[in-house]
């Protein structure tokens, strides 16, 4: 990870567990400062561990003001990214007014120079209880006389983003749409990438200092026009067909139950969906001119996973097995998988899927390894690739080559007393989910298998999920 030279300054990251918290602290890294990451709860942060050595951590609850008492009084930056959104529909208003007006009593008793809030795009007087709770914390904000930079923003284009995963969710998995009437409503989305480089960018800009902007794409779109052109991307086609009869109550509960989002979140979006959210001026560009990723390319950009593996909009089976012994001999049974070696459990249907594969044009299991007796990220490894081998680490995350309607990976992680081997699945669109709940029974069985035979000894107990 490249690091500035810049001087830079001590920032403290409210909500660093969420979404936008969570990239927005690899940026303020790369860019020299030092930063402060305020969780709830540590015990469920989780952030690679590289960049965990690289902060500080504290525990606080803004909505209980006992426990602010953790922030730095020498912080220089905050940022303010909290919501209630997802806690409770019918008191999330009142939650996130005490948060706001606990986060300023605490954050008065500090050398803060500048607060810095992601609120939501207004475009309208007909607000949303989202969009009205997100505007009263813009309001205690300000009238707290704390140096504050207010960026409001639309939906953000991103893996892991609320908006875009049930975007991501409807157009997978629903071949035929029977959408309401909200989805001709008007938004004007910006990509992860633009929206971090804004956030990040008006730290200690002083014209920045007591001013809001609106923050967002160059495209106005219709959810209509998003979800056909999220379709695009996939290379799926999908009808969607607009019905007047869809109430906000009944297209809660349509994307709850199609989407991964839990129910308050889903009627809070559809309470905001119904009125257009769109940028009613543009003076951000006037300080910080930047020319932002079109809807398709923000798109396209999170969907690559060249080199990571994805968190979201995925399948997963998960073999953790736990043993006794010497974890360097499991670690060398992993970086001996595949070749000649084989794959410890029914290496005949092993292949088997290898000769379908190259049947229908793949590249079947004929590449063997590049190497005998070592890994290397980049290798060849049947009809897999190397995308991380990290021997210490016990880490080895394979990408498969082979011909499949998604994308998948295979990881084995080796701790002190564990092996948590994963095989992971992005299906593409309905096929992709059937393929996958097709083979499922043989996975169970031949992941299972092979988990054991690469323990082979010392196993204390299995578990699979």
């Amino acid at each position: 990870m490249k690091k500035s030279n810049k001087m830079g300054k001590k920032v403290l990251v409210t909500g660093a567990s969420g979404y936008i918290g969570s990239q927005l602290i690899v940026k303020l890294l790369n860019q020299g400062h030092q930063v402060v990451a305020m969780v709830r709860d540590p015990a469920k942060y989780t952030i690679n561990r590289e960049i965990r050595k690289r902060i500080k951590v504290i525990v606080g609850d803004l909505q209980k003001p006992e426990t602010l008492d953790s922030i730095p009084t020498d912080i220089q930056v905050a940022y303010y990214l909290v919501h209630a959104m997802a806690l409770s529909i019918s008191q999330f208003e009142k939650i996130e007014k005490h948060q706001a007006e606990n986060f300023v009593h605490a954050i008065k008793n500090t050398s803060v120079k500048q607060v810095i809030y992601l609120g939501g795009l207004v475009s309208s007087d007909k607000l949303s209880r989202h969009l009205s709770s997100r505007q009263q914390v813009e309001k205690i904000l300000k009238a707290s006389n704390l140096p504050c930079t207010i960026l409001r923003a639309g939906i953000i284009i991103g893996e892991g983003s609320a908006s875009f995963e049930i975007i991501r969710d409807l157009v997978e998995k629903l071949p035929i749409m029977i959408a309401p009437k909200w989805v001709q409503s008007k938004c004007q989305p910006i990509g992860i990438s633009d929206m971090i480089a804004f956030l990040t960018q008006v730290i200690d800009k002083k014209e920045c200092i007591g001013q809001t902007f609106d923050v967002a794409g160059d495209e106005q779109l219709t959810y209509k026009e998003m979800l056909y052109g999220y379709a695009d991307c996939r290379g799926l086609t999908r009808t969607i067909i607009k019905v007047p009869v869809l109430t906000p109550k009944l297209s809660s509960y349509w994307l709850y139950f199609v989407s991964s989002t839990n129910f308050f979140l889903a009627m809070a979006l559809v309470d905001s969906l119904k009125v257009d959210a769109i940028c009613c001026e543009n003076r951000i560009q006037n300080v910080i001119p930047r020319k932002c990723l079109s809807y398709k390319e923000s798109v396209a950009k999170s969907l690559d996973v060249t080199n990571h593996l994805p968190k979201f909009g995925c399948l997963i089976d998960e073999t953790k097995v736990d043993f006794e012994g010497d974890r360097q001999k499991v670690i060398n049974r992993v970086w001996s998988i595949g070749g000649k070696k084989g794959w410890y459990a029914l290496d005949w249907a092993w292949q088997l899927r290898g000769w379908f594969d190259q049947l229908i044009g793949g590249v079947g299991i004929r590449r063997g390894r590049d190497h005998q007796d070592s890994i290397e990220a980049g290798d060849h490894l049947d009809f897999w690739r190397v995308i991380i081998a990290d021997r210490e680490g016990g880490h080895l995350l394979l990408r498969a080559e082979m011909i499949v309607p998604g994308e998948a990976w295979l990881e084995f992680l080796v701790t002190e007393d564990q092996l948590v081997q994963t095989a992971t699945f992005r299906p593409k669109g309905v096929f992709g989910r059937a393929y996958w709940y097709l083979l499922l029974p043989f996975h169970l069985l031949i992941f299972s298998l092979m988990a054991k035979k690469i323990v082979k000894t010392g196993i204390k107990s299995m578990e699979r999920k």
